[in-house]
């Protein structure tokens, strides 16, 4: 029963496992996102005309560039921990985009991805890194 009463109401008992678990949700929207954000890398650089959707009026190119920041570099940023928080941002602000004026009228099937995405992003924009991460080396922030 100590041990329950430890995890319930001893933060410090379980550093160690939220640790991790920040880990293991930089590292797998990381590398999930940026499964997505390579594929368009290639269709920014490719020498096919760029046909892409512009829900902010910039025009396919330039949103097709900051779909790439996001989900290719910020992508990178997140699995290894640097500047976490403010990579968290655009990824978060790509998928509601995506949610609700891409896919605002697909329905739940096209929108539950880009919410899940966004929920992780949250947690990680408002939690950090952890100290698994470059920016727990570079600012040490979190005690070991």
């Amino acid at each position: 029963m100590k041990s329950i009463n430890n995890i319930l109401f001893n933060p410090g008992a379980y550093s160690n496992q939220i640790a991790i678990t920040l880990l293991i949700l930089r590292l797998t929207a990381g590398i999930l996102m940026l499964t997505h954000g390579y594929g368009k890398l290639e269709r920014l650089f490719g020498s096919d005309p760029i046909q892409f959707a512009d829900p902010l009026g910039v025009g396919a190119p330039a949103s097709l560039a900051l779909t790439v920041f996001a989900e290719f570099v910020c992508s990178i940023l997140l699995i290894f921990g640097l500047t976490t928080r403010v990579a968290a941002v655009p990824l978060l602000i790509t998928m509601l985009i995506v949610t609700f004026v891409i896919h605002s009228s697909d329905g739940l099937g096209k929108q539950e991805l880009p919410l899940l995405y966004s929920a992780i992003y949250i947690a990680l924009a408002v939690l950090g890194a952890g100290k698994y991460s470059i920016d727990a080396m570079i600012f040490n922030k979190v005690k070991h």
